[in-house]
């Protein structure tokens, strides 16, 4: 099978200090990927490079087997997702706002029904228009994970996406990254958690400058 992701050499710095270097791996369709490793190692700029957000890199990464460059960018954020630590959603607009907001960066188009799927599906059916700064940290967060939703995409890289969750709320997430697995999606993550339930996990592990 094909790899989603293929990267090759990969290296890059951050404040003047190497952080990852000669890295390799590749992702492929149906698998979960953990990065590993102390704070400060790179494990959230990792993310960031894979998710085309950052350009001070060295090597290669591929995606379906197209060299990441400002061609093969707008195709990499359409079919793919990156959700970072922070909820990153505006506390005066309401759950319903905030995702059409979220959207049009991605210059995604969706509809009011695709909306309220999305927020039912995490469990915010009758917050719609409850503006978030009246939300618990963890129904925040529930808002941020409603753009898994929003469009068929191919690869979610998600950067401690367990984050003020409850057990039943991360019970869920395990759920959902399973099922986007089992459906052929791809998964690379970041997390403290234990991940009790995700099955098959593949792991990387950053060691950070030395």
């Amino acid at each position: 099978m094909q790899s989603l992701l293929d990267i090759s050499g990969l290296g890059f710095e951050r404040d003047g200090r190497q952080l990852v270097s000669g890295l390799s791996f590749a992702v492929k369709p149906g698998e979960v990927l953990r990065i590993e490793g102390p704070n400060g190692a790179g494990k959230t700029s990792l993310l960031r490079v894979l998710a085309g957000l950052y350009s001070g890199y060295q090597g290669d990464i591929r995606f379906n087997d197209e060299l990441l460059t400002s061609r093969c960018r707008p195709l990499l954020q359409q079919q793919s997702l990156f959700l970072g630590h922070s909820p990153a959603i505006k506390m005066t607009l309401t759950a319903r706002e905030n995702l059409e907001w979220l959207a049009a960066l991605q210059c995604r188009q969706v509809s009011a029904g695709i909306l309220e799927a999305a927020l039912a599906q995490v469990g915010l059916t009758g917050y719609e228009d409850v503006p978030c700064r009246q939300m618990s940290a963890g129904q925040q967060r529930r808002v941020a994970l409603a753009r898994l939703f929003l469009a068929p995409l191919s690869l979610w890289m998600l950067d401690e996406p367990f984050t003020a969750l409850d057990k039943t709320a991360v019970l869920e997430l395990e759920g959902w990254i399973n099922d986007f697995a089992a459906q052929g999606g791809a998964v690379v993550l970041t997390t403290h958690h234990d991940l009790t339930t995700v099955t098959p996990l593949q792991s990387i592990v950053l060691e950070g400058s030395r």
